[in-house]
Parts: structure tokens; sequence; C-alpha cells
């Protein structure tokens, strides 16, 4: 049988009767295929014939033959110009809808098949000498024609290009074909403007099409001036972006509110738009509105809803930009147009809408000041119609809290009665927005105005015992906010009954739960009033069953709240008391605990000292130490730390054990791994002055010696840290001591001021300078002539810093 044009060639057909049926009519129901025309397009008033396409001459979807009619023969034809932008081919319209990154791998690829493009007959003759002739290809030979060397192949026509089918001039020059693009990126006109990205393409078409200016209209004139000038300000250099700034700003009320959003928003909304150019059309939006005043006033809506959704973006920078453009909004169009504008999105449907409203709200508040708001604040969270009104009401509470931190003290007590009888709302997703809001309110107060929160204690301390779930996670972090503001006895009493519950909690196998448990129990444990023995006894057994294990050490962030909730409780317990309980654990297997274990017991031992760790626990410590660090397979700077500050808070203590840590060191110092030697040689800085403690001056001679034999080390890195290590043993031994003597070691360091590592140089300088200023006469006049010399070439650094 024929098979359709269309089709990749299958060898697995039997007669195509089992796979293709007839062409479906619009009354027949069947389950639309990926590569039909769908079924919604206007079909012939009267249905097909079922024979009318012959079953097995043409699958439904190949060109009909015989010219016989089918229901698509009326169908639009292929897709042209802005609707067919979105399809798979990648095409100049298309790529308006890649990111960046996508847009930088096309470009890529189009330059490496430009590369790698077969030469031309033409192009071969010119490059041999005459003599050489075409071989044929072998008899069975057939090239590769796989469906995806074909995929970039057909360009969507533009709008504005010539369309439908013609064959492609092949030019002798590759590059000039790959120069005439579809389109000229040079905009058209007298004046100098900024080359064209093709992804601008469909922003600033109209720039590519040479006009007579005396020919449009005043609307069309000023579009096409202000389109010069965002060009300008997106692609030209600074001084010309400079430039078209400031005409911008000047001539905003000239031109207009409308006709400038019309231009800027839709640029903003683009895809492929990066960072920098994003910075610029805010810093343009930000001037106009200057200017522009109350005329703004009826596009608040528009710009609201190109900005809104910066708020929520994870770049900090972007959520800045937003927060910048909605506040001079607000100073702009005024209060009233803002809550005219915003009020129906607050009981939006969509929580999206809802979330990005309430964080606008809450930068209005912050440009206007909160009293203004306050009223209108009070009305929504008192919305009867919708829950959802409620809702985003009390959100804006929580996000003007954490937007302005202690600026709400003022308003404190306002602000909570306007949120209390949240707590006790029908709606689960209210009741639990309202703890948040109370938390982030105390947080914002701390360490005040726990008396401005009397109202909600009560409501809060039923719902703890009442909630499961997301809803007593809430709770449990109001409760864990307000603890820290009560007096001494208040305190230690509502932590003793919130205990009972955390404890419980403990067990909780919600990852978010954990994170708040672990939070409240940092925020009681360090309230005064709260006793040691009672931590000791009531949760330090539960806390270690439930949290110290492998699971918290794999999740970054319980890691993180971990570590700091350890750390809160050793300031009331105690070193030995922690360090006691998970001293064994640095032998542990996993490799991420043990690193956890490493830092709770550095960062315990930084706070507290070493004073109350007996000798028992002291031998344990160094041991699971040296363990961890030899056992270690990624050189991380916790272990590095971990050791360096628990030898120095040890001190004397250590000296038994230097010849060993001393042993390990050197070891490490020969092993293959450039980053193992790094770290050897970091460890050696860290530990230098507490071997000058311990009165170990042969050992740090003979480290001396062994870090001037690896002076020749070739990574820069490791090089860095060595010279490292070299100053801290000279700092400490002195210059008369030093092993190798100064003499030797000074001609050594000269050649090294030639390394362009920034680490080497710095090290490098640093050392030469201690020397210079401590022992400038055990080195001749003249080396040092040649190292001033070095010095000057290194003050024609990059970093001027």
């Amino acid at each position: 049988h024929s098979s359709g044009w269309a089709e990749t060639p299958r060898t697995d057909r039997g007669t195509g009767v089992d796979t293709i049926q007839e062409t479906p009519t619009p009354g027949t129901k069947r389950r639309s295929r990926w590569d039909e025309t769908p079924g919604a397009t206007p079909a012939p008033a009267t249905p097909t014939p079922s024979h009318a396409t012959p079953t097995h001459a043409t699958p439904s979807h190949a060109t009909p033959a015989h010219g016989t009619p089918t229901p698509g023969s009326h169908t639009p034809s292929t897709p042209v110009g802005v609707k067919a932008m979105a399809m798979a081919t990648p095409t100049p319209g298309h790529i308006a809808a890649m990111t960046p990154e996508q847009l930088q791998a096309y470009r890529w690829e189009k330059e490496i098949d430009e590369r790698n493009r077969p030469y031309t007959d033409e192009e071969l003759d010119a490059m041999f000498p005459p003599g050489y002739k075409v071989l044929p290809p072998p008899a069975g030979y057939v090239p590769i024609r796989t469906p995806a060397r074909k995929l970039t192949a057909t360009p969507t026509p533009l709008a504005g290009t010539p369309i439908g089918f013609f064959m492609q001039t092949e030019e002798a020059g590759g590059s000039a074909a790959a120069a005439a693009r579809l389109l000229d990126p040079q905009p058209k006109g007298s004046q100098q403007l900024p080359f064209m990205k093709p992804e601008d393409a469909q922003y600033f078409d109209k720039l590519l099409v040479d006009v007579d200016e005396d020919t449009l209209s005043p609307e069309e004139l000023k579009e096409r001036k202000i389109m010069k000038l965002l060009l300008k300000i997106k692609n030209g250099t600074p001084p010309m972006c400079k430039a078209a700034l400031r005409q911008i700003t000047d001539k905003a009320r000239d031109f207009g509110a409308g006709p400038l959003f019309n231009q800027i928003l839709p640029l903003l909304m683009s895809p492929t738009l990066e960072d920098q150019e994003r910075h610029l059309l805010v810093k343009v939006i930000d001037r106009i509105l200057y200017k522009l005043d109350d005329l703004v006033r009826p596009y608040v809506h528009k710009i609201l809803v190109v900005i809104e959704p910066l708020l929520i973006d994870e770049d900090y920078y972007a959520r800045v930009e937003g927060r910048e453009i909605i506040s001079n909004l607000a100073k702009a169009a005024g209060l009233a147009t803002m809550i005219s504008t915003m009020r129906p999105d607050i009981d939006n449907i969509d929580e999206y809408v809802r979330n990005t409203t309430a964080r606008a709200f809450a930068v209005v508040a912050s440009a206007l000041g909160i009293p203004s708001l306050l009223p209108f604040l009070k009305a929504v969270c008192r919305s009867k119609k919708s829950w959802q009104a409620r809702h985003t009401g009390i959100k804006i509470v929580q996000q003007i809290a954490i937007l302005m931190g202690c600026a709400i003290l003022p308003h404190l007590k306002s602000l909570v009665e306007i949120i209390e009888h949240g707590l006790v709302d029908e709606q689960q997703k209210v009741r639990t927005i309202t703890a948040l809001a109370s938390a982030a309110l105390a947080e914002a107060a701390t360490p005040y105005g726990i008396e401005s929160f009397d109202s909600v204690l009560k409501p809060l301390w039923k719902g703890i015992r009442t909630h499961r779930g997301k809803g007593l996670a809430a709770f449990l972090k109001a409760i864990g906010y307000l603890i820290p503001l009560m007096d001494a006895e208040y305190a230690n009493y509502y932590t003793r009954e919130v205990m009972l519950i955390l404890i419980r909690e403990f067990q909780s196998p919600d990852e978010e739960m954990k994170k708040i448990v672990l939070k409240v129990v940092k925020q009681c444990c360090g309230t005064d009033g709260v006793e040691p023995q009672y931590i000791m006894d009531e949760i330090l057994p539960h806390f270690f069953k439930h949290f110290w294990n492998h699971r918290m050490a794999l999740d970054r962030r319980n890691y993180r709240q971990l570590v700091d909730t350890t750390v809160e409780i050793a300031n009331k317990v105690g070193a030995s008391e922690i360090i006691n309980r998970i001293v064994d654990d640095l032998k542990d297997d996993n490799e991420q605990y043990r690193k956890m274990v490493m830092e709770s017991i550095e960062k315990i031992l930084a706070n507290l000292g070493a004073a109350d760790i007996d000798s028992k626990l002291e031998e344990a410590l160094i041991d699971g130490i040296l363990y961890a660090f030899q056992e270690q397979t990624t050189e991380d700077v916790v272990m590095l730390n971990g050791f360096g500050t628990i030898v120095n808070q040890l001190g004397k203590r250590v000296k038994p054990y230097l010849p060993q840590i001393c042993g390990i060191i050197l070891w490490r110092m020969n092993n293959k791994s450039a980053k193992v030697r790094q770290q050897a040689a970091d460890l050696i800085s860290r530990i230098a002055v507490v071997m000058k403690t311990c009165q170990e001056e042969k050992l740090m001679g003979h480290l001396g010696l062994v870090l001037y034999e690896y002076l020749g080390e070739e990574y820069p890195e490791v090089l860095g840290s060595i010279l490292g290590a070299l100053k801290a043993i000279v700092n400490v031994i002195g210059m008369t001591k030093m092993t190798p003597p100064i003499k030797d070691l000074l001609p050594r360091l000269t050649p090294i001021l030639k390394n362009r590592h920034e680490k080497v140089q710095e090290n490098c300088i640093d050392l030469v300078g201690r020397i210079a200023d401590r022992g400038p006469e055990f080195v001749s006049a003249r080396e040092w002539m040649r190292i001033c010399f070095e010095l000057l070439e290194l003050l024609k650094a990059h970093k001027k810093a």
C-alpha cells in the first residue's frame, strides 16, 4: 500500500486497515489524536460518507488521494506569524518565548551548526590543487535521517516575511548565509540605534521598517519615539542608555501614561528578560511614576498585574525592585486608588492572586503608613461575605510585620485587635494564618509588647490543645515567639505547659512540624526563668531520642535548626552535658551525621569553652575528631573549623596528643588529592597558636621545614594554604627560631610573588610583610630590592581592594 508522506516510515506495518480508521466526522465521538486537526474547526455541514477517503490508501492525516474532499479541506492553512510563534520549531518568533538559558543554548547550537556546515564543491575546489576528483559513495550507502536531525530545519514564517514555500538559494560563503537571517537586526532610521536581539523583534518590529516620519500620525510618531528610547535603554551602551533614560523621564508627561505603559509592561513580562534589563526597565518605571504622578491612576491595575509577581520571585533583587515600584506607585496614585484597585483581588478564588495582593498591600502600608490602612484592614478582616477576604486581610497584617519589623510597635495593639477573632474562626485556613500573623507580630516586636498580646494568649492556649497538623504547627509557632516576651515566672509556667505538647510532637513525621517544634524548644530553653534541671530531666531524653538521627542530618534546613537548638540547650545546661551524649557519634558511619555532630560540638565549645570537660570526655573528644577528620570523603570546612576550635579551646590539655595530630597532618600533606593537602595546611594555621602554648617548638620547626619543601606546589589553592600555614608558624615561633632560617625562606618567596592567583598573592605579600616588619636584618638589601620590584608589579592588579 502507499504510505502517507507525513508518516515516519515503519517496517512493521501490515495492511494498515487495523491501525487507520476512517476520517472521523464531526458527529462521531472519538478520542482526539495529537496529530489531527482538533474537532472544533468548522467542518462542512454534511458529514463525509465513510467511503470518501479510501481506508487502505492513505491515513487520516495524509494528503487525500485522487483529490477526494475531506473535512479538513476547509480548515485554515499552516499558522503564520504571531500564531505560529509558540510552535515546536525554534524560529525568530518562537525565540520570544524562550528563557535566557534556552536562548543561549539555541544560539550556540546555531553557531556550531554553522561551523560544521559541509563544504560546498566550489569551496573544496578552491582549497585543493588541481588533479583531485570526487569519489562516488559505496553502492549500499544510506545516509542517516533521524527525525531529530530534521527538527530545526523549517523556520516558521514571521509576520512581514514572504510566506509559502520557496527554494533556498545557497550562498557560497556560509557566514554570509548566517548573517542574512530572517531579520536584519539593525533598526532603520537616521538616528544611531543599538542592534536588536532576535527576541526583541516582537516588541520593536516597527523600528525594522524604514518609514517616512512626516507621513505618520502624531500617535504613531509618539509610539515610535518611545520605542526608540526603550530600545536604547534596553540594548544601548551606558552613555546611550543614560541619555535615553533622562529623555524619557523629562518627556513623560508629554508622552502620557497610556503610550508609555503599553510598551513598557509587555517588555517586563517577557520571559527572556535578563536581570540587568529588568533592572533598567524598573528604573524607567520608577522615574516616570514620579513625573506622571496622578496621571497613572487609570493604569494602576495594569502595572500591578505585571509587578506583583516580582514580590514572590526567588531572586532577592527582583523582590526589592517589585517593592520599590509598588511603593512609588502608591505615593503617586494615592491610598484611595490603590485600595479601590486591589479590593477585588482580596477575595479572588485564586490563592496566587490573593498571596501577591497581600504582599502588595503590605508594601502600600509601609509607603503610606500603617494608620492610614487600619480602618480598611479592620473591615476586611471582619468580612462576613467570604472567608477568603478575612484570610487575605490577616495575611496583609502578617506581611506588614515581616516587611516593617519593629516599626509596627506603635500600632501593635490595634493590629492584634484586628486579627484576634481569626483564632476562633470557623475556617481552618483563617485560624492557621491568624496564628502565623500573631507569630510574625511577636517576632517583629521582640523583646517588647507582651501586654498587647493579652487578648490572643487564651485562644492560642486553647488552640494548641484542640488542633492537629498544620493548624497546630502555626499555633505552636505563635506561642514560641510569645514566650520570650514574657516575664520570667510566666515564661517558666507557659514553657512547662507547652512542653507536654511539644514532646508529643517530637515524633511527628512531618518535616515542617519538626522545624517548628525545634524552633519553639530553642525559644523556650533560651528564656529566663526556665530551669536547667527541668530541661535535663524532662526534655533532653526525648530530644536526643527523636532528633539526633541520620534522617535529620540529610535535610539541610532540619540540620541547621537542630544544631542551633542543641547549642541553645547547651547554653542552659552546660557543655559537657550535651557533648557527653553526642561525642561517640563522631565515629558514626554516616559522614553527614558526623558533620552535624562536629558542628554542634564546635559551636558549643566556641560559646562555653572547655572548662567543664573532664579528662575522660577530653580523650573521647580528641579520638572522635581525629577519626572524623581522617574519614572524610569530601574535604569540608565544617571538619576543619571543628578540629581547629576544639583544639584551641582545650589549649594546654592537647599537648599529649600533638605528636599524633602532627603525624596525621604530615601524612595528609603527602596525599595525592589537592583538596586533602590544602585542608592539612589550613589545619596547621589553625593550631599553630596551641602548639606554641604547649611549647612544642621542635614540632613546629619540623612542620616549617616540611611546608618549605612544599613551596613548589602546583595547585594555587593549596599553595595559598601552605603560605598561610608558614605565616602562622612564623608568627608564633618568632624570626630567630624559625626553621628554615628566614634568609633561606625569603628568596623562595620572591618568585611566588609572580603568581597571579589572588589567594597566593595575598598570603605571600602578608608573609613577606611580617618578615620585613620583624626580621629585616636576616635578609640582604639586594633581596629586598628584588622584592620591591616584584611588589611594584603587583600594584597593576585587577582588583584594587
